[in-house]
């Protein structure tokens, strides 16, 4: 319910929860979004348009899916951390909802990176495979930052989330790690694999430490923001695979 659009009907005794309980769900979130995003890239494919164009197909259906939840909490962190040169004028400029030319322009360029990465993957089934995979690991790597990184104030998205349990912390980041390796085994070698993820890791770090640094915690725009380093981390790994 957190992460993507999908209608999903939870019981009564569920909502008393907050989101950190059920982190472990998060790469299968990932699985929903990048399967749909995989679909589109698929049957725009099959329609014989450029790999560039259905490369941006599919973005847009993942963003559909997820809402844009990831997007708008990019383009909000990026505003943030440039244009506060203060730890309160940066969380008051994320927090409110005009997006300025900093995060306009890291938005265009992230989707943009991440269209040309995809349209370079090679047959169908590597960027099907990608897709997939990169919608895993970009969520698990969420789960670590929320762990590790205190919220950054008392209300909020972030705070109202919580903080996961250690061993549920684990549990999500061992299910993502499986879950990715098994998305890419039809297409990559185990060592690659690994630098993929690790990869995906890398760019999660980045906005990570910024917030960490300027912040003194993480948001929920900062989550959003770790989502799609994340996920160009993984993608720019991938097609560096020779």
């Amino acid at each position: 319910m957190f992460l993507t659009v999908l209608p999903v009907r939870l019981r009564p005794a569920d909502l008393v929860f907050g989101v950190s309980h059920g982190v472990r769900a998060f790469p299968f979130a990932g699985i929903a979004i990048g399967a749909g995003a995989a679909f589109a890239f698929t049957l725009a494919d099959l329609a014989g348009l450029a790999p560039l164009i259905s490369a941006f197909v599919a973005l847009a259906a993942s963003a559909l899916l997820s809402g844009g939840l990831h997007e708008d909490g990019l383009a909000d962190t990026v505003d943030g951390l440039s244009g506060g040169r203060t730890r309160e004028r940066s969380l008051a400029i994320m927090r409110d909802s005009a997006i300025g030319a900093h995060g306009a322009l890291a938005l265009v360029l992230a989707i943009g990176v991440r269209a040309s990465a995809l349209s370079y993957t090679g047959v169908t089934l590597d960027t099907v495979c990608a897709l997939i995979g990169a919608a895993i690991a970009s969520r698990t790597a969420i789960v670590p930052v929320m762990y590790l990184l205190p919220p950054a104030r008392p209300d909020g998205a972030s705070a109202t989330a919580g903080t996961p349990h250690r061993s549920r912390a684990a549990d999500s980041v061992a299910i993502g790690t499986l879950l990715t390796a098994l998305a890419l085994a039809p297409v990559l070698q185990p060592l690659t694999i690994l630098l993929v993820i690790v990869g995906a890791g890398l760019g999660a770090a980045v906005p990570a430490l910024l917030a960490q640094r300027r912040l003194g915690g993480q948001t929920g725009d900062v989550l959003g923001a770790v989502q799609q380093c994340a996920e160009i981390g993984f993608l720019l790994v991938f097609i560096a695979d020779p």
